[in-house]
């Protein structure tokens, strides 16, 4: 694989308005108050950011009804549940996760959150959720 760099990790959670202050605190992170419904992905999610302009962002996802492909997730406790890649090359991330045992769990679809531009979603033979999102302007 080819993975650009780490850009966000991301934890589901009950209430993004219920618990953004608890990660806000306990990272001494910064939060713009902006929440994003994604219709496609049903979740809401929203961004906050360390005091380092060089970190990943901290994702919050809420499923957004009982549909969401995260409330399962939610239902067994939530928290950490992803990494997300920024790529140079979403499909060949997704070819080379193949090559490696790994399982396409969602194929490219446009995301609110990043303006469009499409994310996918892949499971590694570990066991490891990864979410690639494509680089701006491909």
């Amino acid at each position: 694989m080819r993975l650009g760099r780490l850009h966000h990790v991301g934890f589901v959670v009950a209430n993004i308005e219920a618990g953004v202050e608890g990660f806000r605190k306990s990272l001494g992170a910064g939060w713009d108050g902006l929440i994003f419904h994604d219709p496609i992905q049903k979740v809401r999610v929203t961004f906050l950011k360390t005091q380092h302009a060089g970190d990943a962002s901290i994702e919050l996802v809420e499923p957004a009804g009982e549909d969401s492909p995260v409330t399962g997730f939610l239902q067994k406790g939530g928290g950490l549940h992803h990494l997300c890649y920024e790529v140079a090359d979403l499909e060949g991330e997704l070819k080379a996760i193949r090559a490696q045992r790994g399982l396409i769990v969602r194929r490219p679809v446009p995301a609110v959150a990043f303006g469009g531009r499409r994310i996918a979603w892949a499971l590694t033979a570990e066991k490891l959720l990864l979410e690639f999102l494509e680089e701006p302007g491909k």
